[in-house]
């Protein structure tokens, strides 16, 4: 009840952002059903039914990070020591985060089995002349049981990884006030080497799995192409690569701005990168390595005349839409983090232009980092599935 009580009289952002989750459930809800509904209706085509289940973990791994991100900005689960006053821990804030994720995503999938059964014609006729017939299984029986089963994983892993994340997030203090002016820097991230070497290794894989494959080595849903498997897996570990890279990564970008005599604003811009490094740093990585896939396929299908089918449309989206709303999220989280230490800095005489200056030069230098490092593993991605 008083997640829902939360939930009635939040911001209307806030319910924005929450409608933005709503509808990545469902997106993803659909194509588990999908998946589903092929299987039902080809059951001679098990392994292609296996690959399709396989490719909706993408999208359905970015939904569950845009609800963690999501979670963390709610104001109704930020630490206050009036919360923990009422005896609202850490615990139970978490498990608040839990159930409000749990409400939108639910609502998501309910809307997908819905969208699901009316293309299907299971609620009245045949829409669009039965086009999507073919893909959906429609004519034969779905099983409720499995239907149900997909349809619980979104808002389970959601609620889930929401209510981890906010229940080991550091408490509010009690009674001190919080250290809006610490001169000590941020300690250096050490996923770094590990995020390269299993980028590495991502890469390898893909390369090894593409020699001597006949058909398309990057089989998509929709297509059924025959493909070895370990090019989804190779692509996998190097996606997981990079969003341990980013933190990193974005750590000595910040170190890069504060080299060779720096100025107050590129000292300014440089520390605030170090102390974000974790915040923003892993969906930069994931955010690296989503458009990375994308420049790769681009230049696999170029010149095909349909190279994508509508579900593959669909998981693109969602990757994409979630993938960049989540690095949107944990900008404003930072922005919400930093709020104090930014009072602070006007307060003592800064003027507001060499704020946005800094923030201006944290976006150039990220952009420049990142911008090359996407099109390099886009390319190594690309060579040897082209070959």
């Amino acid at each position: 009840m008083l997640a829902l009580r939360l939930t009635r009289g939040s911001h209307p952002l806030v319910l924005v952002r929450r409608l933005l989750l709503a509808a990545s459930s469902a997106g993803v809800g659909f194509l588990l059903l999908c998946t589903l509904g092929y299987a039902s209706g080809h059951p001679a085509h098990a392994s292609s039914s296996v690959l399709r289940l396989l490719w909706c973990a993408v999208p359905l791994a970015a939904t569950v990070q845009l609800a963690v991100a999501i979670a963390r900005t709610d104001p109704s689960t930020r630490p206050r020591p009036g919360l923990f006053a009422a005896g609202m821990g850490p615990a139970r804030l978490g498990a608040l985060a839990a159930v409000s994720t749990a409400v939108s995503t639910t609502l998501g999938s309910v809307v997908a089995l819905l969208f699901f059964l009316h293309l299907r014609g299971d609620l009245a006729g045949l829409p669009f002349d039965g086009g999507a017939a073919a893909f959906l299984g429609a004519g034969t029986p779905l099983p409720l049981a499995a239907a149900l089963t997909l349809l619980a994983l979104v808002p389970l892993a959601s609620a889930a990884a929401s209510g981890l994340a906010l229940r080991s997030r550091p408490g509010a203090p009690s009674g001190a006030p919080e250290a809006e002016e610490r001169l000590a820097p941020a300690p250096a991230p050490t996923g770094l080497p590990w995020g390269v070497a299993l980028a590495a290794a991502g890469l390898a894989v893909e390369a090894y799995g593409s020699r001597g494959s006949a058909g398309n080595p990057l089989p998509l849903p929709g297509r059924l192409d025959s493909a070895p498997a370990s090019v989804l897996v190779g692509w996998t570990l190097t996606a997981i690569g990079l969003a341990m890279a980013g933190p990193g990564v974005t750590y000595l970008c910040g170190k890069l701005l504060q080299a060779v005599r720096p100025g107050a604003v590129r000292l300014l811009a440089g520390r605030v990168l170090m102390d974000e490094a974790r915040r923003v740093g892993r969906p930069l990585g994931v955010v690296c390595a989503v458009l990375s896939g994308v420049i790769a396929a681009s230049v696999l299908y170029t010149g095909e005349p349909r190279p994508f089918g509508p579900l593959t449309a669909l998981g693109a989206v969602l990757v994409l839409g979630c993938t960049g709303a989540t690095l949107l999220t944990s900008a404003l989280e930072a922005k919400q983090a930093r709020a104090r230490t930014t009072e602070a800095v006007l307060r003592i005489g800064a003027p507001p232009s060499a704020l946005r200056a800094a923030t201006a030069l944290r976006a150039a230098v990220l952009l420049a980092v990142f911008a090359p490092l996407t099109w390099v593993v886009a390319e190594l991605a690309a060579l040897p599935l082209a070959g």
